[in-house]
């Protein structure tokens, strides 16, 4: 059984983990639910941040109380949606009995939930994406499933399998600007354009990447900047790059002369949710 001692070898906690620590009974009341102990380590070990910039634990604590708060609103969320189409909800939903309660979330907007069914301990883990409605069943719980996802051995057929990652991370929450640069070709190779990009940026450190015929991905950060990058041409020609937002002038700049300096003309630059910015 994969334990939370077997998820922190394989991905160092923060030292100081942002919204780990409460009162568990009065969630648990709030809730009418016992959780399980794996996920009450989980949240005390890790707090609010993300897994490998994409797998969110919904921490019960501070302001956000983001656990309760997608529990209260998933029932009503769902209940059109299932009264229209029943054949495509295979689940109750929390609070029915055995219903799913979200316990992360992805940045696809994808939700790894808990079968209520049973003791809190004996809970399995349900992937299910709301925009194809499917899910994906797995016999583990909330730290199996992450021990086995960012370890490679788990797959889901919900979101891309983990296995460009070399050295799996944890990025507890802060407030960073997330800006998307999406470019030209130009006439350089990805692997130069890579190189002018980190140079530009040094010290660097790699965070993984993956590569598939003319597809590359790469995962860095910045390490004395504070800044994290990804940068791409496995879905469009980008740089994605979440900094602190009172560094935006400094990463504009940066990260404009950057890209004349790999050779590329600036297509767009948005935000990650499509609003256009650095105009």
């Amino acid at each position: 059984m994969t334990t939370i001692d077997d998820l922190i070898a394989l991905v160092p906690p923060p030292a100081n983990p942002v919204d780990a620590s409460g009162d568990w009974t009065q969630v648990e009341a709030g809730l009418g639910l016992e959780l399980p102990a794996d996920f009450k380590a989980l949240i005390s070990s890790y707090g609010l941040g993300q897994f490998v910039d994409f797998i969110n634990p919904l921490t019960p604590f501070g302001s956000r109380n983001l656990l309760l708060r997608s529990a209260q609103r998933l029932l009503d969320s769902e209940r059109p949606f299932r009264e229209a189409n029943p054949d495509d909800c295979p689940y109750p939903y929390y609070p029915e009995a055995g219903g799913l309660l979200e316990w992360a979330g992805t940045d696809n907007g994808d939700r790894l939930c808990w079968v209520t069914d049973g003791h809190p301990d004996t809970w399995t883990v349900v992937a299910w994406n709301p925009r194809g409605w499917y899910y994906d069943a797995h016999d583990t719980g909330a730290v199996g499933f992450l021990h086995g996802w960012l370890s490679g051995r788990l797959n889901t057929t919900v979101f891309a399998a983990n296995t460009h990652l070399t050295a799996p991370w944890f990025e507890p929450f802060r407030e960073l600007t997330h800006v998307n640069i999406k470019l030209t070709d130009g006439r350089r190779t990805y692997p130069e354009r890579l190189r002018i990009l980190q140079q530009a940026l040094s010290p660097t450190a790699d965070r993984g990447s993956h590569t598939r015929g003319e597809h590359h991905q790469d995962h860095f950060t910045a390490t004395e900047l504070g800044w994290n990058l990804a940068y791409e041409t496995a879905y469009t020609h980008q740089i994605r790059i979440a900094f602190p937002p009172d560094d935006e002038d400094r990463a504009r700049s940066t990260l404009l002369a950057t890209v004349r300096k790999m050779g590329c003309d600036v297509l767009s630059t948005t935000t990650h949710r499509g609003r256009p910015v650095w105009d």
